[in-house]
Order: C-alpha cells, then sequence, then structure tokens
C-alpha cells in the first residue's frame, strides 16, 4: 500500500491522534498533506481541532479525577507547575486560551486546570474556542509551507515533502525550546 493510500484511508485519524496527543507537528503536516491533495484542507483543519480539544478535555478530566492524589499534590508544588498555576489563578480566561500556544506548557496545563475550581463548562467552551484557532492556525501554516515548498522545490515526491516538513518543524521546535532555555537562564541570572 502507498503512502499517498494509507494517507487518504487513515490520515484524518491519524491528524486527529497527533493533534490530540503530540500537537502541532500533526496539524501543520495535515496543512502540507491537504495542499498535496490528499485531503482537503477543511477535513484536515477541523481534525485538529478536534484531536486538540479532545485531547486536552481528556487531560482537564484526569487533573479533575486525580486532585486528591497526594501524588498529583506534590507534582503541583514542583516550580515549573506552581509557575503555571500561579499564571491560571492571575489570568484564568487567557490561560485558557492560551496555553496550547505555549511551548512546554500544552499538555500539563489541562491538568493543573482540572485541579482548580474553573468550572467545566467555562473550560469546555474556552477550550472548544482556543482549539478552533489552534487547529486552523497549524494547519494553515502546514498549508503555506508546502506551497512554499513545491513553489521552490518544484512537485516533490510526497515521502520527500513530508519529510522537509518534519525536519522543518523539528527546527522550528528546537529553535523555540532554545530561546526559552535562553530566556529562562537570563532570568536566574
Amino acid at each position: 500500500m502507498s503512502i499517498e493510500l494509507l494517507i487518504e484511508h487513515y490520515g484524518l485519524l491519524a491528524i486527529f491522534l497527533g493533534a490530540a496527543f503530540e500537537g502541532e507537528t500533526a496539524a501543520f503536516l495535515g496543512g502540507v498533506i491537504s495542499h498535496r491533495g490528499l485531503l482537503t484542507y477543511w477535513s484536515a483543519s477541523l481534525a485538529a481541532t478536534a484531536g486538540s480539544f479532545a485531547g486536552d478535555q481528556f487531560w482537564f478530566f484526569a487533573g479533575r479525577y486525580a486532585a486528591r492524589w497526594g501524588l498529583v499534590r506534590r507534582l503541583m508544588e514542583t516550580p515549573a507547575l506552581a509557575r503555571v498555576t500561579r499564571l491560571l489563578e492571575r489570568y484564568p480566561t487567557g490561560f485558557i486560551l492560551a496555553f496550547r500556544f505555549l511551548v512546554g506548557l500544552r499538555t500539563i496545563s489541562p491538568i493543573v486546570i482540572g485541579t482548580t475550581r474553573i468550572a467545566t463548562g467555562k473550560f469546555i467552551i474556552l477550550n472548544a474556542v482556543a482549539a478552533l484557532v489552534w487547529g486552523q492556525l497549524f494547519t494553515a501554516l502546514g498549508y503555506l509551507f508546502g506551497h512554499g515548498i513545491q513553489q521552490t522545490l518544484g512537485h516533490l515526491p510526497l515521502h520527500r515533502h513530508l519529510l522537509i516538513a518534519v525536519g522543518a518543524a523539528a527546527v522550528v521546535a528546537a529553535a523555540v525550546l532554545a530561546f526559552r532555555k535562553m530566556k529562562l537562564s537570563a532570568r536566574h541570572s
């Protein structure tokens, strides 16, 4: 079975699961794949949106359920989670809308939010809005990247196109993490 057939049959599920558990790379690749015409842009972006929403809802409910566990209480006292909690307490609505865009906070944030007194209904609504913006943004970036690669290098075989996209996503993620590490080092100096 070719990679094209695999994408046509399982691409939306892969984007959904990837967005739920990994994040940006899955949505970005969904955009690249939609640029190639193997999936429609709207189906790829909606799969990314739904995956992001579902994953964050899962982690929110995990935090809500596990808030009473001793291990979770001890974890909440670690410096990173204490910082997340302070941000959340200071700007609850803004934090819920923004956490998925903050590198390193995407998975842990809904767990922390679940341990707070923020109403479930409020989280669901804000999570849906943020997931919709996030899904559209990262899928569109992938689509535009796919277009740029095609304009620059011509029509490449799909596997090369995807490898370049994964490589670009890895470079961007590494740069963001390095920048964040430098910023944290500067604070502690």
